[in-house]
């Protein structure tokens, strides 16, 4: 008889996940950041971990989820997408329809890398200006040991508006 399989591997343990949004709730109120919705999914897409702060709009679920979403879908912060598409509004559009509505290009979603390189997840932040998001996203990564895609927040995230 077949031995039954004991479990799956993820790319992304709970207990990682779940130090990536405490440590970004903690920043957000260190901060003085607005409150935040924070998702995290392991590199299938698959929703590992998720935190909603009282105050947060309706929408914040689905910002952050589209954030970490649209991350892991083209391989590269939701900071280095806008940058890149800001001329492509077109090409934005269609990465949208072709994602079902889950790709949201600004700053928030936030590559989860292992000690390789390799991305195993990605973090999506929404509730405060993108840039905000998007420290409180690399600051709790950080905190669970891993590295992040992009390395450093925007160096103006303090002044960054709604």
């Amino acid at each position: 008889m077949a031995e039954l399989l004991k479990s799956v591997k993820s790319s992304l343990s709970l207990s990682a996940a779940a130090t990536i949004v405490d440590e970004a709730l903690a920043v957000r109120a260190t901060e003085g950041i607005l409150p935040l919705a924070v998702a995290v999914l392991d590199s299938g897409g698959s929703l590992v971990a998720f935190k909603r702060e009282d105050g947060c709009g309706l929408l914040r679920f689905d910002i952050a989820f589209g954030k970490a979403w649209a991350a892991l879908g083209m391989g590269m912060s939701t900071r280095l997408i806008r940058d890149r598409l800001a001329a492509r509004p077109v090409f934005q559009g269609a990465l949208a329809a072709a994602s079902g509505g889950r790709f949201v290009p600004v700053p928030g979603g936030v590559l989860i890398l292992d000690a390789q390189g390799e991305a195993i997840g990605a973090v999506g932040i929404s509730g405060d200006a993108s840039d905000r998001d998007e420290y409180c996203a690399i600051a709790g990564i950080k905190a669970a040991g891993l590295g992040s895609e992009p390395a450093m927040p925007n160096p103006e995230w303090r002044s960054a508006g709604l």
